[in-house]
């Protein structure tokens, strides 16, 4: 990765978090992956029209960073489209004041927290290409709409790195183990399930002892590997016995830390976060970071597009909320 990269980034979304015009941050034809229900726009039109929700809704706001990390973009010999050469990630939070409604969501007039997942490819001194991801569910429990049922893990707000070592914007030496080496053995171990027994994934030779896991709304926080099966993988695997990646768009390391991404597709064959299986294919987009405590890995971000998964399976979440707020559709 260029030199400075991180720092020219970390910059760049520093000015637009603060107001700056769209056009000074991304090229004129750039790609952004937004979240659901926006999905993937090109162009500085269209990025900018979807982009200027958010400053609309939280007018006072300010970006908190808890992760920021870049490097070289390793190969994934599944995925065979172009590729961006080198990535930086961010994890952590849009802080304001919801004054005005976004989507179907309803302002507060207080103080939230609006998660989000980002990778971006910097080419020259503006964003090429971007992956921007907003836990609109999160929001909407701030704000008291409960479109599905309770999470089985913890809610709540995610911490920082417990280190608070998560903002890399310089190049430094590390000799340390490779991040991403260990992230992708674990990944490896987690896909020899056999269909039947957890004990066939040996991925509990790459976590701490009490390795923390932060997944989106709706899933909520675990603790542990009893924890991490029980309000997780558990409930994931029987609603989705035969998921499958189909590759990453992103793959880096920095340090202690390593960030990877990409779409599982599965079959959903079973009850998931209080939706009824429905026999769909469904894609579910997914970024994870992770930070290693010497060889292992010690905590686990996991933003996930659940809106979008739960769009596929037949429930609007969105529409569900205009519908408890007095909109509710009229006609088939």
């Amino acid at each position: 990765m260029p030199p400075g990269t991180k720092a020219r980034a970390h910059a760049l979304l520093t000015e637009l978090a603060n107001g700056a015009d769209p056009g000074t941050v991304w090229h004129p034809d750039a790609t952004v992956t937004f979240c659901h229900p926006w999905g993937v726009v090109s162009g500085l039109e269209d990025i900018a029209r979807i982009w200027s929700l958010i400053p609309r809704s939280l007018p006072d706001m300010e970006r908190r960073d808890l992760i920021f990390v870049g490097g070289d973009n390793r190969d994934d010999p599944r995925l065979d489209r172009p590729r961006a050469p080198h990535l930086i990630a961010a994890m952590g939070h849009l802080q304001g004041t919801f004054a005005t409604d976004l989507l179907a969501i309803p302002a507060t007039h207080g103080v939230v927290h609006l998660r989000y997942a980002e990778a971006h490819w910097i080419d020259g001194d503006r964003i090429r290409q971007s992956w921007i991801w907003l836990d609109l569910i999160d929001l909407m429990f701030q704000s008291s709409q409960h479109p599905l049922p309770r999470s089985l893990g913890a809610p709540g707000k995610w911490p920082g790195p417990a280190p608070q070592d998560g903002l890399r914007l310089t190049e430094t030496v590390w000799n340390g183990p490779d991040a991403l080496d260990t992230v992708l053995a674990m990944h490896d171990a987690l896909l020899s399930f056999d269909g039947v027994s957890l004990d066939s994934m040996p991925h509990a030779d790459h976590w701490t002892p009490n390795f923390m896991y932060y997944a989106a709304a709706g899933i909520g926080m675990t603790r542990g590997l009893t924890g991490f099966r029980a309000h997780h993988q558990i409930p994931f695997l029987r609603a989705f016995p035969d998921r499958r990646a189909e590759g990453h768009f992103i793959r880096i390391a920095d340090g202690p830390y390593a960030v990877t991404g990409g779409t599982v597709t599965a079959t959903h064959k079973g009850p998931y976060l209080g939706m009824t299986p429905t026999g769909r294919s469904i894609r579910m987009p997914v970024m994870d970071f992770y930070r290693l405590d010497g060889t292992l890995i010690a905590e686990n971000w996991l933003p996930m597009d659940v809106a979008y998964m739960a769009d596929q399976m037949g429930n609007d979440l969105f529409a569900r909320l205009r519908h408890y707020r007095g909109d509710p559709d009229l006609t088939l």
